[in-house]
């Protein structure tokens, strides 16, 4: 019998030489040149002019870790000693937290022409810092309402322990209570980054500008957009592929879009809005009412309301709202 022995090819003997480095890294340069010149940007040597996904994927996993020291914290952890590493562990992430903060601040300064002041910023960004860590009781306190919304809403749960372990929903609220804080303290890239890191993980991508009442829900969850202009109530409960979103977008007298205008629903309290719903624009959808599967609203209905397929084809239309 004859054996044929496949020899794999020797990649070690590979060099930097075979793939023209030299030529590509000096192509890349003169890109990133051109785009900078375009926009009128220079950079300063050795500056970081951005704040780094990865270091706030870090700093949020320490403040889950914080909020939730025995259930997300580490698996060594005893309750003897929650209090000390929930200390060491804020502290840790908080100081990370105000390097990305005044990283933004820097950044914002420099693109709106404004002079850079080190001392102003670095002041400016430690109280940033200072009042997001103070709201992180309020927080943990909301959080906990939505944690039991979640595991009241779902007849498959068997624990809170598992809602918060396991949940995408859960995961998406805990991040955006998170971003909205920091939206709500005026560092919107940050806030953006920390909402776009939970949309990668979940599928469920929330503006960190929308307003979310307590006792929100999120089941399933893959699809979920809710936009930045949203406005929803306590104890409202979506499905998955709900969209909350804009009918239409005005523009300037120069074509661009106007930004930041009120353009999405406004959920009041206790609604439940069934998998597939698209509801759109600056509409409301009154308190108690029930928003069927594969909806495509644009109009407000009154508290109550019980909108179905059929019943949403019978309403009288209305002019757009934005």
């Amino acid at each position: 019998m004859t054996v044929i022995i496949n020899k794999s090819p020797d990649f070690n003997s590979t060099n930097a030489a075979n793939w023209e480095l030299d030529k590509i890294v000096q192509e890349l340069r003169n890109a990133r040149n051109d785009w900078r010149n375009q926009r009128g940007r220079t950079r300063e040597p050795g500056l970081r002019e951005l704040p780094s996904r990865d270091v706030l994927q870090q700093v949020i996993r320490d403040l889950c870790g914080a909020l939730f020291p025995m259930r997300l914290g580490p698996q060594e952890l005893r309750e003897e000693s929650e209090d000390y590493y929930v200390g060491h562990t804020l502290d840790a992430a908080l100081n990370q937290l105000l390097q990305q903060v005044h990283l933004e601040l820097f950044y914002v300064a420099r693109q709106q022409g404004n002079p850079i002041n080190e001392a102003e910023l670095k002041l400016q960004a430690t109280n940033i810092v200072r009042l997001f860590a103070a709201a992180l009781p309020n927080l943990r306190r909301i959080l906990d309402v939505d944690i039991q919304a979640a595991y009241q809403g779902d007849p498959a749960a068997r624990s809170v322990d598992e809602v918060l372990l396991c949940y995408p929903g859960v995961l998406a609220i805990i991040h955006h209570r998170l971003a909205h804080t920091l939206y709500q303290l005026g560092v919107l890239l940050l806030a953006r980054i920390v909402a776009e890191l939970a949309h990668s993980l979940t599928g469920i991508d929330i503006h960190p500008g929308a307003e979310i009442g307590s006792g929100f829900f999120i089941d399933h969850g893959t699809g979920v957009v809710i936009g930045e202009t949203a406005v929803i109530g306590e104890r409202v409960r979506v499905y998955q592929a709900v969209t909350l979103g804009a009918k239409t977008f005005p523009t300037d007298e120069n074509g661009g879009l106007q930004k930041g205008l009120p353009r999405h629903p406004i959920v009041e309290d206790d609604v439940v809005i069934y998998a597939g719903a698209t509801v759109l624009g600056r509409i409301t959808i009154g308190k108690g009412s029930t928003i069927g599967g594969n909806v495509w609203l644009t109009r407000s209905v009154p508290a109550g309301s019980s909108i179905t397929q059929a019943s949403s084809r019978n309403l009288v239309p209305q002019e757009a709202n934005v």
